[in-house]
């Protein structure tokens, strides 16, 4: 390679790094730990001669900072459930599948550095890489501004996204939690069943003291009333402003 394509290479991955901090509302003043974020250790095997440092010590970091902000969160917004229950929500919150769809949302799978075999083999469509280059990302950002500007990045790109996701939420449980607060609680009515046997619809009511609180529809009545709890849910998920992410100083 001469020396223009060199530089020409360097001012593509420059740009490369710019739009990816604008993608995750971070900007580095070590730019190489992001550019270490971002690669598989595929990359780093194919460059050995290179000496290129690949993600897994940052995803080893950035998952303990993930544990400990979603910890946090779940703490705060679930008071009556037990560390059993709290365990588990994380769990199923913060597991590979989850980071990815953030991840994709976000668009950092086409920013990854993958050795040409695994991108040949599809490499950026893999959950465990791209969850793991999620955590690398949230490690190389505390390590960069520290555990305040981490805090931000989880909770506005992936707990804020994962709450009002069907993967974790339990939401007829949640809804109880809330109504039992006031010492209350709620019934579920089936108010409609339609279409065929092998295609049938029910729409069930959430309702308090006779007040409707939502409605759901589904193919059987669980997941009806399922529904029913998410759309109660959200006209009492005035909670969580507490944590909304905290302004940039």
């Amino acid at each position: 390679m001469t020396e223009e394509n060199k530089e020409r290479q360097a001012e593509k991955t420059v740009i490369t790094l710019e739009q990816l901090e604008e993608t995750i509302g971070y900007s580095f003043s070590d730019k190489e730990l992001l550019l270490t974020a971002v690669t598989h250790t595929s990359f780093a095997n194919e460059h050995r001669n290179r000496h290129i440092a690949h993600n897994e010590r940052l995803e080893f970091l950035g998952d303990a900072v993930l544990a400990a902000v979603s910890a946090e969160f779940l703490y705060k917004n679930h008071p009556k459930r037990d560390e059993g229950s709290l365990s588990a929500m994380r769990a199923s919150m913060v597991c590979e599948p989850s980071l990815a769809i953030c991840a994709r949302r976000l668009g950092l799978p086409r920013f990854l550095r993958l050795g040409r075999g695994e991108d040949a083999n599809g490499g950026r469509e893999k959950d465990s890489i791209i969850s793991d280059a999620t955590e690398a990302v949230i490690g190389a950002i505390y390590l960069d501004g520290g555990f305040k500007k981490a805090r931000k990045f989880v909770l506005k790109h992936i707990l804020m996204v994962l709450r009002d996701d069907d993967l974790y939420r339990d939401y007829k449980s949640e809804l109880q939690e809330l109504v039992q607060e006031r010492g209350e609680n709620v019934e579920y009515v089936l108010t409609a069943e339609e279409g065929p046997s092998h295609d049938r619809r029910y729409t069930m009511e959430v309702r308090l003291n006779g007040e409707t609180l939502g409605t759901g529809s589904g193919s059987t009545k669980k997941n009806a009333s399922k529904m029913a709890a998410k759309e109660a849910v959200k006209k009492f998920d005035r909670r969580l402003d507490e944590l909304n992410v905290p302004e940039e100083n």
